[in-house]
């Protein structure tokens, strides 16, 4: 039989495959020769996302319930927005930032003191306790920025109506967010 002009051998096609199979190039390399790890194939969420969701949640709590103390301070006037915007950016340099503190140590000691409570008993004690500590707080900017403290005893009566206007809403609020956000926020933002 003629071979024809071109073709290769058998015993070429074997020595090429020979060469190829001792050959090691990085698309041929096995797969116990790669060493893959968790971090490797986890992306980063950038920190920008992680920021906008912090201010998008300190804006929803600290924006609603700034605007009914707000209400409940001066009622709807011709100001009403104004002065809802002036206690919210107070409350927002101020109280916010300081709540985040606390509701890390909190959130730590809660851990510390009780190691054998379920994540979600954990976390109601401290929503319910952030509840009560930053309402109180955002009370306290809310009536100094709107009433004003002249008048101590009418400074504190209003106060004390604002908080406990607001109080529902913050419970329910925060008790919604700890249970079910807060867990998903803490995995986003570790990640």
């Amino acid at each position: 039989m003629n071979i024809q002009a071109g073709m290769p051998t058998s015993s070429a096609i074997n020595t090429g495959l020979a060469n190829a199979n001792s050959q090691k190039t990085p698309s041929s390399t096995a797969i116990s020769d790669i060493e893959l790890t968790t971090d490797s194939l986890v992306k980063k969420t950038p920190v920008i996302y992680k920021v906008l969701l912090v201010l998008a949640m300190m804006t929803l709590m600290g924006g609603s319930l700034t605007g009914v103390m707000t209400f409940a301070n001066v009622g709807y006037s011709d100001t009403f927005f104004s002065d809802w915007l002036s206690s919210f950016l107070i409350a927002a340099v101020t109280v916010m930032p300081a709540g985040v503190i606390v509701m890390t140590l909190l959130t730590k000691l809660i851990q510390t003191l009780f190691p054998n409570v379920s994540d979600k008993i954990g976390n109601l004690v401290v929503g319910l306790s952030m509840a009560v500590v930053m309402e109180s707080a955002m009370a306290l900017t809310t009536t100094l920025n709107n009433v004003g403290f002249d008048n101590v005893l009418m400074f504190l009566t209003v106060w004390l109506e604002s908080f406990l206007t607001a109080l529902p809403m913050a419970l329910i609020l925060i008790v919604i967010i700890s249970m079910t956000i807060k867990p998903r926020i803490e995995r986003f933002l570790k990640s």
